[in-house]
């Protein structure tokens, strides 16, 4: 466990580091970290991070979700118990590759340490925006500087004007690309004008630019390889579509997933699905190109169900440490499994507070 004079060492760190990136993170050097993007450009594997996978092995991708330290809670036993279970997980599944599903860092402590924590693991990883994402900091811009030079980290800042860290990860087994990762931004908050004309205000989620990204993404890679290509997409923020896969798969009068979903659902919904507050039309979008058969998400601490809907098995990660609310039973990390095919299974791994000596009753 950190002490109180190393935190305060981390501290000092920080306060220190903060002095380049605020220089690339205003005005004109703001803008130079971004890529100049077209849907008229060619698809190459240039413009992706490719990672290679070992056939007759799986491809292990363990994603944690909402570490969301504050700067109290980073300069305390909450980091420790946190990062205590960031390596626990990593003990139990051995990953490839770690994504994190946004609310990942929160104020400059925090950013710093969880950063920091996550670079030492010597895993690559890749983390998505939260709507939390760069409060507490000087600005997103910040945030996404940090973690994009931040060791081990394949975070990029991806096109302009679609916010922080649209990027894509491709696995390739031998000379072929068998799964794609497209790493998105949610956002924060937004307003919208609904179906009845009234002006409503609510989170944000993707943009009309990143569904262009995205299909020309998956389009530019079945080009390239002779087929679709079977994907994940990680963000922060669920689709509204959720909802509706909760309430197909689960009997609030029986208290069970039903019959047809009693194999294949996992998991337990504690709180609202927190989505937009209108319908973008991406799960739509995601079900006509047939490449994604996987959205993971983060945002909502207390929900961790996983439901095959309508094609695509639209799956929470677990909530991964004490930062910020949290259910002790609810905690840890999840697992994508990358097989030869490219085909995928997700499961959750679960780690009690009390296993790493944490006193429950003590959780935020």
């Amino acid at each position: 466990m950190f002490s109180f004079s190393k935190k305060l060492i981390v501290l000092f760190m920080c306060i220190v580091q903060l002095i380049v990136p605020f220089i690339y993170t205003i005005g004109s050097k703001a803008d130079a970290n971004f890529e100049d993007w077209s849907a008229e450009d060619a698809y190459t594997l240039d413009y992706t991070t490719v990672l290679e996978k070992q056939a007759g092995e799986d491809f292990v991708v363990l994603n944690l979700s909402d570490i969301q330290l504050g700067e109290g809670e980073a300069l305390t036993t909450n980091s420790d118990y946190s990062f205590a279970l960031i390596d626990e997980l990593i003990e139990r599944c051995d990953p490839d590759l770690i994504t994190v599903s946004g609310d990942n860092l929160l104020g400059f402590v925090g950013t710093y340490s969880t950063l920091e924590k996550l670079s030492s693991t010597g895993i690559p990883y890749a983390l998505v925006m939260g709507n939390h994402d760069g409060q507490g900091t000087i600005t997103e811009d910040w945030c996404a500087y940090m973690a994009a030079n931040a060791e081990n980290s394949l975070f990029k800042f991806g096109p302009k004007d679609m916010g922080y860290g649209n990027y894509i990860i491709n696995i390739r087994q031998g000379d072929e690309i068998i799964h794609s990762l497209y790493m998105m931004d949610t956002h924060d908050y937004a307003t919208f004008t609904n179906a009845d004309g009234n002006v409503v205000e609510g989170y944000d989620h993707l943009w009309d630019n990143q569904f262009d990204w995205y299909e020309w993404a998956v389009k530019g890679l079945a080009d390239l390889e002779g087929k679709t290509v079977q994907s994940t997409i990680v963000f922060h923020i669920p689709v509204v579509e959720y909802t509706d896969a909760w309430n197909a798969a689960f009997d609030a009068d029986a208290n069970a997933f039903r019959p047809e979903y009693a194999d294949s659902a996992f998991g337990v919904k504690l709180e609202d699905v927190c989505s937009a507050p209108v319908n973008n039309g991406f799960f739509d979008l995601v079900k006509e190109l047939g490449s994604t058969k996987d959205i993971i998400v983060g945002h909502d601490h207390k929900n961790s169900f996983s439901v095959p809907y309508e094609g695509v098995r639209l799956s929470y990660s677990l909530k991964t440490g004490f930062g910020s609310y949290a259910v002790p039973e609810e905690n840890g990390g999840s697992v994508l499994r990358i097989h030869d095919d490219g085909t995928t299974t997700f499961e959750h791994i679960y780690i009690a507070a009390e296993e790493l000596g944490y006193d429950g009753n003590k959780m935020p």
